[in-house]
């Protein structure tokens, strides 16, 4: 995680948004007392929403849950694709 005051982000905006989007990080920049915003990478973003909408619904969280426990537990199965 990086961090860093408005007036440092403003005089180098290019090397933070590329260490954002090139390594993944999050960026905090503090904007005085206790305020502040957090940059993502546009991927990073799309990562967490799809998350939070699998885990929308108790369903989605069951079915994953389920899942993981039989990856787990070696009790899959490998399905053919056919094309």
């Amino acid at each position: 995680m990086l961090t860093t005051t408005i007036s440092d982000f403003r005089k180098d905006i290019k090397k933070y948004l590329d260490d954002v989007t090139r390594n993944f990080e999050t960026l905090i920049i503090h904007r005085g007392k206790d305020t502040g915003v957090v940059i993502i990478s546009i991927d990073e973003y799309n990562s967490l929403t799809a998350t939070q909408h699998e885990l929308s619904s108790k369903a989605n969280e069951k079915r994953l849950d389920s899942a993981i426990e039989k990856l787990k537990s070696n009790d899959s199965f490998q399905k053919d694709i056919f094309e």
